[in-house]
């Protein structure tokens, strides 16, 4: 049961690092992280580039993974506690 505890932390390490690096990548109103790799000059495809939808695909998926290790480790400590009780 530890190992479950165990997987959804570096889980969680591992998105949250992951997750932060793809919002710095985002444009902003200033241009952001993403024109410094070359995202700027990208060609926009109904007022986005395809690079930029692609990147907003990942940052959601990324935050449903780090958000459901959130909820079950929650879940987890709950349990956890109740048993010890």
């Amino acid at each position: 049961m530890m190992a479950f505890a165990y997987t959804l932390i570096v889980l969680l390490v591992l998105t949250s690092i992951l997750l932060t690096m793809l919002i710095l990548l985002h444009r902003g109103k200033g241009g952001g992280l993403s024109s410094m790799f070359g995202g700027g000059v990208s060609s926009t495809l109904a007022g986005s580039s395809v690079a930029e939808k692609n990147l907003d695909r990942y940052t959601v998926l990324v935050g449903i993974i780090w958000f459901a290790c959130i909820v079950g480790l929650g879940l987890w400590m709950k349990l956890a506690q109740n048993g010890a009780s």
